[in-house]
């Protein structure tokens, strides 16, 4: 399947992010060198569309939300929105929407991905379009988004047009095991109409704006040996709680938690090379 808008196949390089085989897929760099050799984490619904939807994102933007607003906080980790992306193109697609590109030649050599920087659009490839669509579909339900009739129409095609494929399901599988539940728009427990009312099972609206703060301390380890585990938001680096003398240091603000190593390594963190 490779990365996410050209298909190219990568290669970790330490625990966060991997270098692209530009061979691979025919990719060429448009502009940016550095960002063409290696992944980024693409969110498929940019943080942008999702925060500015907040109120936090009016009262200070993106890191205000990141510090007061645990509904932004969920949506911004969400797993499933997450996925690995030729660097140069996540940085070109921006917070743009997705649409049709069909007036804009090649960008990338033969990738067949295209962004529309008059209009603002992108258009990814179609070996993804349903993925990004039933993607899409998944936020706007879970987190209770807005989205306008010209999105649903197109991303309403693109569901019907490219269905489920076995590697969405398998996808859909593992990153159910680390959240706890799936993509009911995968699994076909929903399905996006015109007008579809959003549920909004993560709006965890109970949560105060601003929940006291409390000090996070050491805990046991775990039977397994892994503990809890903190990551620090601002260093991406995450700490075990009973072997990383780092784990009482991360600033309250910073904090993210998370049940297991894995689960913080799909979210893009790296361990702390002071851990036992």
């Amino acid at each position: 399947m490779g990365e996410l808008y050209c298909g190219c196949k990568w290669t970790w390089v330490g625990k966060s992010g991997g270098r692209i085989d530009a061979e691979s897929c025919g990719y060429q760099t448009r502009k940016q060198q550095s960002r063409a050799e290696r992944t980024e984490w693409e969110h498929i619904v940019p943080a942008w569309t999702f925060g500015n939807q907040r109120q936090c994102w009016q009262n200070g933007g993106r890191e205000h939300c990141v510090d007061d607003d645990p509904v932004f906080r969920a949506m911004e980790a969400d797993l499933f929105n997450l996925y690995p992306s030729v660097g140069e193109v996540n940085g070109d697609r921006s917070n743009f929407n997705y649409g049709m590109a069909s007036g804009v030649a090649p960008q990338y050599g033969q990738c067949k991905t295209r962004v529309d920087f008059d209009q603002r659009s992108a258009e990814p490839r179609d070996e993804v379009k349903g993925l990004v669509a039933r993607t899409t579909f998944y936020m706007f339900d879970r987190y209770k988004l807005s989205m306008s009739r010209q999105q649903q129409h197109l991303l309403m095609a693109w569901d019907k047009q490219y269905p489920v494929s076995p590697w969405e399901k398998e996808r859909d599988r593992r990153i159910a095991a680390i959240m706890g539940h799936s993509n009911p728009f995968v699994t076909g427990e929903r399905r996006w109409s015109q007008g579809y009312k959003a549920v909004g099972d993560g709006v965890v609206s109970a949560i105060p704006v601003n929940p006291p703060r409390i000090p996070v301390q050491p805990t046991l380890a775990s039977a397994n040996g892994a503990g809890s585990i903190i990551g620090n938001r601002k260093s991406q680096v995450y700490h075990l709680s009973m072997r990383c003398p780092g784990y009482g240091q991360v600033s309250e603000k910073n904090q993210v938690s998370f049940t297991s190593e894995s689960e913080a390594q799909a979210a893009g963190y790296r361990k702390a090379g002071n851990c036992k």
